[in-house]
C-alpha cells in the first residue's frame, strides 16, 4: 500500500516539474528600433534577432500590428531551446507624418507578452 502512495507521489512530483517548463522569447538586442529622421516614402526595415532561452520549443502563433503600413515576417516552425531566429519588420512611411511610434505584439507560448517597438520621425514630402 505504501509503495502505491509513493508511486503516486513520484508521478505527481514529476508532472509538476514537467508543467513548469516553458519557452522564453529573449531578444539578443533591445526589442526597439529608432530610425530617427527619415523622409516620407521610405520603407524602413529591421531584423530582430531572438533566442529561445526556455526549456520547451518556442512557437510564435501570431503577430499583430495596428496599421497596414507595418509588415512582419516571423518563423512558422518551432524554435528549439537555445536556438536563434529572426523577426523581420518593415514600415512604409508613405502618408505618415512626424512622430511615428508603432508597437508589434507577439503571441507565443512564452510566459511573457512580448512586444517590438518601432520609432521614427517622418518628414513630409512638402517639407523636404
Amino acid at each position: 500500500m505504501f509503495c502505491k502512495y509513493l508511486a503516486y507521489a513520484i508521478l505527481m512530483f514529476s508532472s509538476a516539474i514537467g508543467f513548469s517548463q516553458y519557452a522564453e522569447l529573449s531578444f539578443i538586442d533591445k526589442p526597439i528600433v529608432k530610425w530617427g529622421k527619415v523622409n516620407e516614402g521610405v520603407e524602413l526595415t529591421h531584423y530582430f534577432v531572438f533566442q529561445n532561452t526556455g526549456e520547451q520549443p518556442l512557437v510564435i502563433e501570431e503577430i499583430k500590428v495596428a496599421c497596414s503600413c507595418t509588415k512582419v515576417t516571423f518563423p512558422k516552425q518551432p524554435i528549439a531551446p537555445l536556438e536563434q531566429d529572426t523577426i523581420f519588420v518593415s514600415f512604409d512611411t508613405n502618408n505618415k507624418f512626424y512622430h511615428q511610434d508603432r508597437v508589434v505584439e507577439i503571441f507565443s507560448n512564452s510566459r511573457r507578452k512580448d512586444k517590438i517597438k518601432l520609432k521614427a520621425y517622418v518628414i513630409p514630402r512638402e517639407e523636404e
